[in-house]
């Protein structure tokens, strides 16, 4: 209670602006943008997080992130990816994408903290088995240095904590640096990606459920080489925990 209390009193004193609307409030989000950008009602795929096709008859979906579709999408059930599912708190869309963009390149690290929170309300929307590890996308040593900090990594700190699953910061390496995937052409990014991560003890990662967290999933590539190379050293399961899902590209 005397927590509690304190919380309410620095609020109190100390308001916040919306980071999207710049109400004045007790938190980063306001209620009205939440309930506005934060909850999705299309239904996704379990796999890749692309939205479904939504019958005419068919009632409004579970909030984003609820991965509880039976079917995956034509793409998966296709070309199935290493990574076993997705779950996605938003649409990279306007204006939530101006945030991901403040997170990663201005320094933003508060946001980290939104993220997380509201990552984990779409992880617990969703009913889905939790991982044993979390797993940051790791970033290059020269991306790192120019930045100065992984944006993925401070998602993952706070979403743990409040998702009580334990995260190893050094489970997965990046071993070469590579051209940033959103500069480089779709049918390049494969190959831009491809043998870019090493996983340096393979007992950590050998039958267990791994969860990889990122702040956006776009193609999937970056996360497809991941997941793949977390199985490839006996990895059980590999789940996705991105904060933004772009929309799907068509080919």
């Amino acid at each position: 209670m005397a927590s509690a209390f304190a919380g309410g009193l620095l609020a109190a004193l100390l308001p916040c602006n919306c980071v999207l609307c710049s109400a004045s409030g007790a938190s980063l989000l306001c209620p009205g943008c939440r309930a506005q950008f934060f909850s999705d009602r299309l239904p996704r795929c379990p796999i890749c997080a692309n939205p479904l096709p939504l019958p005419a008859h068919q009632p409004a979906a579970p909030p984003a992130g609820d991965t509880g579709a039976t079917l995956a999408c034509g793409r998966c059930l296709a070309d199935r990816p290493a990574f076993d599912a997705t779950i996605a708190a938003a649409a990279y869309a306007l204006p939530v994408d101006r945030l991901v963009l403040q997170l990663k390149f201005a320094g933003q690290l508060a946001l980290a903290r939104l993220f997380a929170t509201l990552l984990a309300d779409a992880v617990q929307h969703s009913g889905a088995s939790r991982p044993a590890l979390l797993c940051p996308v790791p970033l290059g040593l020269q991306r790192l240095s120019e930045r100065g900090y992984n944006q993925s990594l401070e998602i993952a700190r706070p979403l743990g904590k409040q998702l009580g699953i334990a995260l190893h910061t050094g489970l997965a390496v990046r071993v070469r640096d590579t051209r940033a995937q959103s500069s480089t052409p779709q049918g390049a990014r494969h190959a831009n990606i491809a043998h870019a991560f090493a996983i340096p003890d393979r007992a950590l990662v050998e039958g267990r459920h791994i969860g990889l967290v990122d702040d956006v999933m776009s193609s999937g590539q970056t996360l497809q080489e991941l997941a793949a190379t977390l199985k490839r050293h006996g990895a059980a399961r590999v789940t996705n925990y991105v904060f933004a899902r772009t929309p799907p590209t068509i080919n």
